[in-house]
């Protein structure tokens, strides 16, 4: 078909899906609501299968470049501040995946998938383009409208492919498809310069373990800055899903907390708070010619630190398949969720059972503790066994 597909949202998947369908030969319009990109939020992770497709996309080594390669996952009591055990991550990993675990600053992906895009002919990118409405055309097209500052565009598309969020404006057309939901969890961010921070804690992912609140943190931008993420089991009161917050409220929560941890916490002058919301991945995805990928399809909780991997590895999927069944929508959406929804729902059942785990308390979180030194580093990183071996459809 002649008529470019159009990806709503510029984003890390609507970004990465471009450039997957783009090196399968389509040519690709990618709409965004903003009129220039920002940084939003901080620090990701990004582990072996995520890296298989940055790879295969063409931008893992600038990736890299901007990136760094923890070498454990710190996992420590946040109460003792003793460590329970560490988890090898690099080269480990590498050895066994053939791609590395890597930690970045989400606008350092976002830049170096822009510049992809931006540098690939097949690639066309229109900023200050929200997304309005669809409508199916009898001609087997797919018809896009878009609100502008100067009026309302349409585009007709073979199709339509919502990247846009959590919040996603092109899920609500589609029949049956899930409602966001908040998930009782809020995150704290916020990031420091690296000389602010002992050395030992710029090794590794530290990965802090308490009553009702966990903390993880990781180096960023090749070892000079420093991203702390704190997450509670609280309710959410603000008139937005994001707030600032000062330090003297949000440390109450860790007054218990060792000294080590609470030093860490310490240290920023303000966090933001952000409401974790979800989106259930066993509800329709698509209808006609539209499909929708990423957080838009199945916002998950970070605590399998898989969000941003599974996004891409929708990209990857949706453009394999999109290459094979473009003239066959139903196919398309069939296959589509077929490859890919037992895959995250499973990703989001991890992540809601880990989110339990680290924040259990008294006896039961001393047998956690205890299974997790007796049962061996290399035995609990097996758990995601299946997570990571996982790679793309070959070009």
């Amino acid at each position: 078909m002649s008529e470019p597909i159009v990806i709503v949202g510029a984003g890390i998947g609507g970004l990465s899906c471009a450039l997957a369908l783009a090196h399968r030969g389509h040519a690709v319009r990618v709409m965004e609501r903003a009129t220039q990109l920002e940084e939003i939020g901080a620090g990701l992770q990004l582990s072996p299968n995520a890296c298989h497709c940055l790879r295969q996309i063409g931008t893992l080594e600038q990736v890299e470049s901007a990136a760094t390669a923890p070498n454990n996952i710190h996992v420590r009591s946040g109460r003792s501040g003793r460590t329970v055990t560490r988890l090898p991550l690099n080269p480990y990993l590498p050895g066994l995946y053939g791609a590395p675990y890597l930690v970045v600053h989400r606008a350092d992906l976002q830049s170096a998938l822009l510049a992809a895009c931006l540098n690939h002919p097949s690639v066309d990118i229109h900023y200050g383009h929200a997304f309005a409405s669809r409508e199916p055309r009898s001609e087997g097209l797919e018809r896009a409208s878009f609100t502008t500052s100067s009026g309302t565009v349409a585009f007709d598309t073979p199709l339509l492919i919502g990247a846009d969020g959590v919040w996603s404006a092109v899920r609500k057309t589609i029949p049956g498809a899930a409602e966001v939901a908040f998930s009782g969890r809020t995150a704290y961010r916020a990031t420091l310069p690296a000389d602010q921070i002992p050395a030992a804690e710029m090794q590794d992912t530290g990965l802090w373990l308490g009553s009702e609140a966990h903390l993880v943190h990781y180096p960023l931008q090749n070892g000079t800055a420093f991203n702390l993420v704190a997450l509670i089991k609280e309710d959410w009161n603000e008139e937005t899903w994001s707030a600032p917050v000062s330090r003297q409220t949000f440390l109450k929560t860790f007054k218990r907390w060792s000294p080590a941890a609470r030093t860490l916490l310490e240290k920023p002058d303000t966090w933001l708070k952000w409401a974790l919301c979800g989106v259930e991945a066993r509800a329709p995805w698509g209808v006609d010619r539209t499909l929708l990928m990423g957080d838009a399809a199945h916002g998950m909780l970070p605590f399998a630190a898989q969000g941003a991997a599974m996004a891409i590895e929708d990209g990857a999927v949706l453009a394999h398949l999109a290459t094979r069944h473009l003239d066959a929508p139903d196919t398309l959406r069939q296959s589509y969720e077929t490859a890919r929804q037992e895959r995250v729902a499973k990703v989001q059942a991890l992540a809601r059972s880990n989110g339990e785990i680290y924040h259990l308390s008294g006896p039961l979180a001393l047998a956690r503790d205890t299974f997790m030194r007796v049962a061996g580093a290399k035995n609990l990183l097996r758990r995601q066994d299946w997570i990571y071996r996982w790679q793309p459809p070959a070009l």
